[in-house]
């Protein structure tokens, strides 16, 4: 069965809409392809009116920001510590927004959604 993004059918309080059409093609949403710490692998998805969306499958490095001295350099993703939104992420190192992560640098917070942009940046936490 195909992940839907069109309205639900109960409302707030409990009750039944009953919906006035059925399902169309473009409430389908992909499946999610979660963004895992190894060798760069990429995926390239189709999104509304032919145009192209870039996800990440696997990510070795990240655009890591130093505050301090307010560069940007690229360094090696060694694992996620902490996930806020999700504990299992964790152990399965998953990549997402929020996620912190163990780097060359330092430890770093991921700033952007590797799955959605196609890129991992990161800011250093002191």
């Amino acid at each position: 069965m195909a992940l839907w993004q069109g309205k639900s059918n109960r409302k707030s309080t409990g009750g039944r809409h009953i919906l006035a059409r059925g399902k169309r093609k473009f409430e389908i949403s992909r499946e999610q392809q979660f963004t895992r710490i190894g060798t760069e692998s990429l995926k390239q998805y189709r999104g509304m009116g032919g145009s192209k969306k870039v996800g990440v499958l696997y990510a070795e490095y990240a655009n890591v920001v130093d505050k301090k001295t307010n560069t940007v350099k690229k360094a090696k993703i060694l694992t996620v510590t902490d996930n806020p939104s999700d504990r299992n992420l964790v152990q399965r190192n998953i990549l997402n927004k929020g996620a912190k992560i163990k780097t060359e640098l330092g430890e770093a917070v991921v700033t952007s959604r590797p799955g959605q942009c196609g890129v991992v940046n990161a800011v250093l936490v002191e």
